[in-house]
């Protein structure tokens, strides 16, 4: 039971979830008034006016956030280029001694919540390199700024009223509390209202720190991970060899057969086959001469935690080379597009008719399916990675 449950009703949690009784707070517009109208909002739901007072007082629009937001551009690199920066020798020594010192608390997280070690520790690498940088930006005005923002108010606002529960049972102080530039907080960068309601004492302090307790941060990934989803005792993603002549058509996240299937058309692993009923699908991030992977539902973990393709591919092979798989067969993938030159593509598929999640030049999972479906029109080999001879087509 968590300090916040002893001290909070659960009437109180469960207004939290419910429509304000006060007029919702607008995006845009003048930032004191937005805030104000946030203030009404909470106090409607019910919310500690101390608590309230002290977020209201510590927001301030962040002009960096928004920037911050608009960029990112970190997800434009290839997964080659993202997975080497991102899983060196250094991360994994760490990986194996955190895995080492928090032993006991590993073990229970698998014991009680089915997820294994070296999925925890790879998000805690990518996320905030084992708690070492966690983010300076002030929390609540990351998130206010980003509720005011006309973007995306829809997932910030909830944010900001989880912020004003963690902060009624002192669990982050609106003043001082820093994070990541959207909002997320601690070593695995959790976002409040899954703090709120996942949030796990680990050390068993009272509090549910996820900034300066390892055993807190641990235990409550482990819990939103299987929440999420997470089926115990399965894999998650394996390495695979294709033959000459595979259908590169059906190599897709949302094309699934049974592991057998894909036997039968000539896939094998680069370790152990996963049991053949499961159902599975095959990627190729940088196309068919790169690496390829397979695939399993606890995969779809990974696509949850974080909308990023290149972020997902990469923190999940981090885990499999935390528990021990070899290094991917890298070989030597077909020249990609420059950023530009992925936007006027991008641009061209938009036109054509395709929902390629916006001309950003970031190769995400829209843009894949898109250049996929024109691959496969045009003859070529639909591997679903864009080259110069896609582009030259047009």
């Amino acid at each position: 039971m968590t300090l916040f449950s002893k001290l909070i009703p659960a009437a109180f949690l469960a207004a939290l979830a419910s429509p304000a009784l006060a007029q919702p707070a607008p995006c845009g517009g003048d930032f004191s008034a937005f805030m104000q109208q946030v203030g009404e909002e909470a106090r409607a739901k019910g919310m500690p006016q101390s608590a309230i007072n002290a977020v209201l007082g510590a927001a301030q629009q962040n002009q960096r956030v928004l920037r911050f937001d608009r960029a990112q551009g970190v997800f434009r690199q290839t997964f080659l280029e993202f997975s080497q920066r991102s899983i060196s020798g250094s991360r994994l020594r760490i990986g194996a001694q955190k895995r080492e010192q928090f032993s006991s608390v590993f073990a229970r997280a698998q014991r009680e919540y089915g997820v294994p070690p070296e999925v925890i520790l790879a998000f805690w690498a990518l996320e905030t390199d084992y708690g070492v940088v966690q983010g300076d930006f002030n929390t609540i005005s990351a998130l206010a700024t980003l509720a005011h923002d006309c973007r995306r108010p829809e997932l910030f606002r909830p944010e900001l009223f989880a912020a004003i529960a963690l902060t009624a049972r002192g669990d982050i102080s609106p003043a001082t509390t820093t994070g990541a530039w959207a909002g997320e907080i601690g070593m695995v960068q959790m976002l409040p209202e899954d703090i709120l309601q996942k949030g796990i004492d680990g050390d068993g302090d009272g509090r549910v720190s996820l900034k300066t307790s390892a055993a807190d941060a641990i235990l409550t990934a482990a819990r939103l991970v299987r929440d999420l989803g997470w089926r115990a005792n399965e894999p998650w993603l394996v390495e695979v060899t294709v033959p000459d002549g595979f259908p590169w058509q059906e190599s897709s996240l949302d094309i699934k057969k049974p592991v057998q299937e894909w036997g039968r058309l000539g896939v094998r692993a680069r370790g152990t086959m996963p049991a053949g009923a499961l159902q599975a699908s095959i990627f190729a991030p940088q196309g068919r001469n790169g690496p390829v992977f397979m695939t399993l539902p606890n995969y779809a973990v990974y696509r949850e935690w974080n909308k990023s393709f290149i972020y997902q591919a990469t923190v999940s092979y981090m885990a499999n080379r935390l528990g021990g798989a070899q290094r991917y067969v890298q070989s030597t993938p077909d020249q990609g597009l420059n950023g530009d030159q992925m936007q006027r593509l991008q641009r061209i598929l938009s036109d054509r008719g395709y929902d390629v999640g916006g001309i950003d030049g970031i190769l995400g999972a829209k843009t894949r399916a898109a250049v996929q479906a024109e691959q496969q029109r045009l003859g070529m080999v639909a591997d679903a990675w864009p080259t110069p001879a896609l582009l030259a087509r047009y």
